[in-house]
C-alpha cells in the first residue's frame, strides 16, 4: 500500500512527491501551500514515510516507522510548531492548552527555534541518508526568524526541509524563491465525506452551514462544528436572527460578551455573516451592509476593542436597519 493512501483528494501532491522519491530528485526545501486542514500536515506525514522508507539504512516495519513520525520521535526528524512564550519557556499550542493556560498574544515560530533547526542540521543523519525538518504554519515566523531561516536554506546540507503554510503570499518571497511549491486544494464533496466519516464526525455531514463554512477543508469543519457546540443552545438561536428592536440588541451584546470567551466570538462574528447573508439572499434581498457590518467588528475585535462596546454598536446598528426595512 501506498504510504499516500490515507491522503484524500490530492492527486496533484501525491503525484509530485511520489515521483520526486521515484526518480531521486529531492529538493532541498518545499512550500506545502494551502488553506488549512486540508491535509498538508498528513501529506508530509505520508512523504517522510516514503523518504525514510526508501533512503533508510536500517529496515523497520512500515507501521513502526509511521508512528515515529506521527509521535515526533524519529531521530532525523525536526518538527517545528510556533510557540508561546510563558515564564521564559517556550510551550507548543498543545502544551499551554494541557496546562489550562488561554495566552493573549498569538503563537509564532520563534528566531530561537530557526537556531535549534541549524544546530539540529549541524550534525550528520543518524538512520536515514538526510535529515527532515518540518515547519508546521510557517506563515507565523516574525522577519527575524525567517531572515534566519534564508542561510539554512541556502545550505541545507543533507537535508530537506518542508514549510507548511497558507500560500506564498503568507512568506518573504525570498523562502518561498528557494522552496518547490507543492499546491493543496480544497476537498470534494465526496473527499470531504470520505475524510469526516473516517475521522469519526460523520454527523457533521447533516450540517450544511458548518460544511459551507469549511469550504472543502474537513479540518476546518470539525473546529466550526466544535465551536459550534460550544455556544448555548438558546443564544445560537438568539443570535441567528438580526434583532429588530433597540433593547434587544443590547440584551443579546451582553448574553455574548457575558457567556463567550474572545476566539468562540471572533468564530461567532464569520458564522452569522454567513447565516445573514443566506438569510437575506433566500428573502431575494441581499444585505452586503450587514455582513460588512460584522466584518468591522472581526476587525475591531482583532484590535482589542472592549467586546460588549462592539457587539453593542454592531448590534444596534442591524436593530436599526431593520426596523428602516420594514
Amino acid at each position: 500500500m501506498s504510504p499516500f493512501a490515507p491522503l484524500i483528494d490530492q492527486p496533484q501532491a501525491v503525484e509530485l512527491l511520489s515521483q520526486a522519491v521515484a526518480k531521486n530528485r529531492i529538493a532541498p526545501a518545499y512550500l506545502f501551500a494551502g488553506k488549512p486542514g486540508v491535509g498538508r500536515r498528513l501529506a508530509a506525514e505520508c512523504f517522510l514515510s516514503l523518504l525514510f522508507t526508501t533512503e533508510t539504512s536500517a529496515i523497520a516495519p512500515p507501521k513502526a516507522l509511521q508512528r515515529r513520525i506521527q509521535e515526533r520521535n524519529h531521530p532525523d526528524l525536526l518538527w517545528v510548531e510556533p510557540t508561546y512564550l510563558h515564564q521564559g519557556k517556550r510551550l507548543s499550542i498543545a502544551e499551554a492548552t494541557e496546562a489550562g493556560l488561554k495566552p493573549k498574544s498569538h503563537p509564532v515560530v520563534r528566531l530561537e527555534q530557526v537556531r535549534d533547526i541549524a544546530r539540529f542540521l549541524s550534525r550528520a543523519p543518524l538512520e536515514a541518508a538526510r535529515s527532515v525538518v518540518v515547519i508546521d504554519q510557517a506563515e507565523t515566523m516574525a522577519e527575524g526568524a525567517a531572515n534566519g531561516l534564508l542561510k539554512t536554506l541556502e545550505e541545507p546540507g543533507q537535508a530537506t526541509l518542508i514549510l507548511i503554510a497558507p500560500g506564498v503570499e503568507s512568506l518573504l518571497p525570498t523562502l518561498v524563491s528557494r522552496c518547490q511549491r507543492i499546491p493543496f486544494y480544497g476537498l470534494t464533496a465526496n473527499g470531504m465525506a470520505q475524510v469526516l466519516q473516517r475521522s469519526g464526525h460523520g454527523e457533521m455531514l447533516q450540517q450544511p452551514d458548518v460544511l459551507q463554512l469549511a469550504q472543502g477543508s474537513p479540518g476546518a469543519a470539525i473546529e466550526h462544528w466544535q465551536q459550534l457546540q460550544a455556544i448555548p443552545a438558546e443564544l445560537l438561536q438568539a443570535v441567528t436572527t438580526p434583532p429588530r428592536t433597540f433593547r434587544e440588541a443590547l440584551s443579546l451584546a451582553r448574553d455574548i460578551d457575558k457567556t463567550l470567551e474572545s476566539d468562540s466570538q471572533r468564530w461567532l462574528i464569520g458564522y452569522l455573516q454567513q447565516t445573514y447573508w443566506q438569510q437575506s439572499c433566500t428573502a431575494q434581498q441581499p444585505n452586503p451592509a450587514s455582513v460588512s457590518l460584522l466584518e468591522q467588528a472581526r476587525l475591531h475585535l482583532l484590535r482589542s476593542v472592549q467586546p460588549r462596546l462592539v457587539w453593542e454598536v454592531t448590534l444596534l446598528h442591524l436593530a436599526g436597519a431593520a426596523q428602516r426595512s420594514r
